[in-house]
């Protein structure tokens, strides 16, 4: 019989990855990445060399065209494997990671009458600078009672949908005008491989306030928050919402030539990079908990029950497997901190000690971290460099570390920051739990869990549960595979549900983590620190984190203005 395979797309941060999937059991054939040309648009405006605000943070929605166009093809080359036994391919994004698109579909960035306004270039999932329009949001929510606001802990981000398309029409009415539809950019990946513009119940459940059975907030809210975005949900978000792992449509022609692929192979609908990692570590039964570790960190969680929990992401049915109620949370910035502390803070001595031991900045740092006792750094952070998701959802909040001397050495720094996300995820447990939705199992996925050991001993250690390891390095585009699999269909060689591809092909490592019974009671004393530090600085003790934000923005707004206006 002949071996059928699937190709799951990653698109991250930086770059986007593609996995060819053996779908009877899994097996990771080949992979390739592509870097974004572009990278991370934080700062100049490419062709126009404007400056950009702080919080800001763009993409180019030309480089995510480029990953198929190298990546795909690439996979088959590396595996040999012919494109007729290529039955699927699936995709997962960053989210909320948005667009504007006019009427034949093309981002407004990519149009010569737009390409300088920032406001027309995608919205990375990370864009802050919408936060005065998610905080109005809220207050309205709040004074109307409506009854979205408790599906998502009771706030909405300044990363998602409806905030950064009101920042857009607040600050850009033009484009706002101009724009035909508003998309996440895995619904527009989809588009342009099928020419079909469906969305996905997982993106627009999690980051756009739609539900499965009531649909959007109604008009009148909308109205009411600004008369312009009268009849946004049937006009600039319109398009049909269908499930996770159902078929977007089939591979157009010109898209098959581009990838190498066959005309019709069935393209799964988008997903979210981390929903996707949940089957891809065999979690599709409530009560495991996974945390997809990257830049940033996404807890997932299943339940039978659909409850208010502080500061989740978002509860959603069918929102990560079918029949199950799925329970979003996160926290902004984890590796992204580690990396921040490695670019911008750590001695010269230190990369000349690593390099000299033909080791990384990250390894030679966790290795001397490795050697102290909890506690005995001195310090204590918070894990706010990119604001905090859960639970407090504020992108204002900052990054803190206490208890600094003139004899701290850079590896504590390093074990202090890494165990201030432990104390983060923590955070977001105790809030599940408290609310009565079950954690039995933890599951971490991602790159971090694979390289820092000395991360995952501290996480178990700090939650006091046991930690288990994917087998994949790549466990998004793994799930993106097995999602893929699914869109195919058993007639096709694949599979009817994502529970059942799940069965075949996901796989967790033989070693966990455990904790250490020492370790875990001193945690316990620097975790209930951590907690009032994260009250007083994070729910309205102290708000001086927010004071220094705003002197800083409105410092960087003048000087932008400054330079923009010689400039033009």
């Amino acid at each position: 019989m002949t071996r059928k395979y699937a190709i799951g797309v990653d698109y991250g941060t930086e770059s986007g990855r593609a996995l060819l999937v053996d779908i009877s059991n899994g097996r990771e054939v080949a992979s390739h990445v592509t870097p974004y040309g572009h990278g991370v648009i934080d700062e100049i405006l490419p062709g126009s060399g404007r400056k950009l605000e702080p919080d800001w943070a763009l993409q180019h929605p030309g480089d995510y065209v480029e990953v198929l166009r190298k990546s795909v093809p690439e996979v088959l080359r590396l595996s040999g494997v012919n494109a007729e036994d290529v039955i699927g391919i699936g995709i997962d994004f960053t989210a909320c990671t948005m667009m504007p698109l006019n009427a034949e579909g093309t981002p407004l960035c990519m149009t010569p009458e737009w390409s300088a306004n920032p406001h027309a270039w995608v919205k990375l999932w990370k864009h802050h600078a919408a936060q005065e329009e998610a905080d109005r949001i809220n207050e309205l929510a709040k004074q109307r009672g409506e009854s979205f606001p408790a599906r998502y802990g009771g706030k909405q981000s300044s990363e998602w949908m409806i905030a950064k398309i009101w920042q857009i029409a607040n600050e850009s009415s033009e484009i706002y005008e101009a724009t035909d539809l508003f998309m996440e950019a895995a619904d527009w990946i989809v588009m342009q491989m099928t020419g079909n513009p469906v969305r996905n119940s997982c993106t627009a459940g999690y980051k756009a306030i739609w539900h499965k059975q009531e649909g959007y907030p109604s008009d009148s809210f909308f109205t009411a928050l600004d008369p312009r975005l009268s009849g946004l949900t049937e006009t600039k978000l319109r398009g049909e919402i269908l499930p996770l792992g159902s078929r977007a449509g089939g591979l157009s022609e010109e898209m098959a030539e581009i990838m190498g692929l066959l005309p019709g192979t069935a393209v799964a609908v988008g997903n979210v990079d981390a929903h996707a990692a949940v089957p891809a570590v065999g979690a599709v039964t409530p009560g495991k908990l996974v945390m997809a570790m990257g830049t940033s960190t996404c807890h997932l969680l299943l339940s039978e029950q659909e409850t208010i929990v502080e500061g989740m992401c978002g509860v959603v049915a069918d929102g990560i497997v079918p029949g199950y109620y799925g329970y979003e949370a996160g926290q902004s910035a984890v590796g992204d901190i580690f990396a921040w502390y490695i670019d911008e803070a750590v001695p010269e001595y230190v990369v000349q000690a690593a390099k000299a031991e033909d080791m990384s900045v990250h390894a030679w740092l966790e290795r001397q971290a490795a050697a102290y006792e909890p506690g005995e750094t001195g310090l204590l952070a918070l894990d706010w460099w990119n604001g905090n998701r859960s639970v407090l959802v504020d992108a204002d909040l900052s990054g803190v570390i206490l208890g600094l001397t003139l004899l701290t050495k850079p590896e504590e720094i390093y074990r202090t920051l890494l165990e201030a996300t432990a104390f983060g995820t923590r955070k977001i447990i105790d809030s599940f739990v408290q609310q009565g939705i079950r954690v039995d199992e933890l599951y971490a996925c991602g790159g971090l869990p694979q390289r820092n050991r000395l991360l995952m001993q501290i996480y178990a250690d700090v939650t006091g549960r046991e930690i288990k390891i994917a087998a994949s390095t790549q466990t998004a585009a793994l799930g993106a595979a097995m999602f893929a699999s699914v869109a195919a269909g058993r007639a096709a060689g694949g599979y009817d549900s994502i529970v059942e591809a799940a069965n075949r092909m996901a796989h967790i490592r033989e070693e966990t983590f455990l904790p250490i019974p020492a370790n875990e009671a001193a945690y316990k004393r620097l975790y209930r620190e951590y907690e009032a530090l994260h009250d007083y600085f994070g729910r309205g003790g102290n708000p001086v984190l927010k004071t220094l934000k705003e002197l800083k923005s409105a410092v960087k707004s003048a000087k932008a203005m400054e330079t923009y206006e010689v400039q033009v």
